[in-house]
């Protein structure tokens, strides 16, 4: 890392910096090494109502002379995935719903990008014979990547944050949802 380009080395320490909401866990885990000369990646985890689990990564790459598809130097790669109650994956806008958490996000904490594109995937797995685990499972998976306009990442990693916490079912931070309010 100490060779790493200062501007890559400012993005990384952005994203090491991170302070998600208590229910979100952020870790850094070993990042792809053949998409861009540097490269740098968190996992996340994160429970919401209901025992909804979401899963994702964040993977920052960085090519100092640019490639012509991100549009600069930087790249931000999303991958999030969640499990979803059948009643949820059978309604049709499921997908631009998924798709609307990460617009939003990057919308609410200032984020600044271009070249964002993505897709959003529903899935259905049903499991026979000896394999264990509920008989039917459902869930809703984000693929995305954006370029960001700086190296200053701390409103990406935020947006990410929010994303993580959409995908689990948590509330907006200061907001309690019904049935978790607790009386004296």
């Amino acid at each position: 890392m100490t060779q790493a380009p200062e501007e890559f080395r400012q993005a990384v320490a952005a994203l090491q910096a991170l302070q998600p909401r208590p229910e979100v866990s952020l870790e850094p885990i070993k990042a792809p090494q053949r998409l861009a000369p540097w490269a740098y990646a968190l996992s996340c985890e994160t429970t919401g109502p209901a025992e909804v689990e979401a899963s994702g990564r964040l993977v920052l790459l960085h090519d100092p002379d640019g490639q012509e598809t991100w549009n600069g130097v930087f790249r931000l790669v999303v991958y999030v995935r969640a499990g979803i109650d059948k009643e949820l994956a059978t309604d049709p806008f499921l997908p631009s719903v998924g798709w609307s958490w990460l617009t939003d996000a990057l919308e609410a904490t200032g984020a600044e990008f271009t070249a964002l594109g993505g897709t959003v995937t529903e899935t259905s797995s049903a499991r026979f014979g000896e394999i264990a685990g509920p008989s039917r499972t459902d869930d809703l998976e984000l693929r995305a990547s954006w370029t960001p306009s700086t190296p200053e990442l701390a409103a990406h990693g935020d947006a990410f944050c929010q994303l993580m916490a959409s995908y689990a079912g948590l509330p907006p931070v200061g907001v309690t949802m019904f049935g978790q309010r607790h009386t004296s």
